[in-house]
């Protein structure tokens, strides 16, 4: 399989960092027209950032952002168009609920990009409310609730 060569971790380095503002550039600005001061808001700070990496290259990333006891945020899910299509983004989530899970956060919320609601769905989350548009871009909001049992697995 494409993907035993795939791991994802939390960053840990100024240079993975880097890495990850690259691939951000690269996907929300370069691709989507995402303006720099919408994408970079001030709160990489205060989040917890993933690195995807396959065959020893950065290729994906997404961050969680504590909202309060109850609520965590999945955001900036981006991963490098040649990467696209092997299950990056779905395994990044993966290990983004799990970590989410691990903290007793019993709900996920993201805003999706319409067009990759299914990736949230399979995942099980459920779409609330009606589309809107941020940064130009069709959204909707989605949110998960994480189970005990959930959260006993990991």
């Amino acid at each position: 399989m494409a993907n035993r060569d795939l791991i994802i971790k939390t960053v840990e380095s100024p240079e993975e960092f880097t890495a990850i503002k690259a691939i951000r550039i690269a996907v929300f600005q370069q691709e989507q027209g995402v303006d720099s001061a919408l994408e970079f808001d001030g709160k990489d700070e205060i989040s917890q950032h993933l690195i995807a990496y396959l065959n020893g290259e950065t290729v994906g990333t997404t961050r969680i952002r504590y909202l309060d006891n109850q609520t965590a945020k999945i955001e900036r899910l981006a991963v490098l168009s040649p990467a696209r299509g092997k299950g990056i983004a779905k395994k990044l989530m993966e290990k983004a609920i799990a970590i989410i899970a691990n903290q007793n956060i019993p709900e996920i919320v993201v805003h999706s990009q319409a067009y990759i609601k299914a990736l949230y769905e399979n995942l099980g989350f459920i779409p609330e409310g009606e589309i809107f548009i941020e940064a130009d871009i069709p959204h909707i909001k989605m949110k998960k609730k994480l189970s005990e049992e959930y959260q006993d697995i990991y």
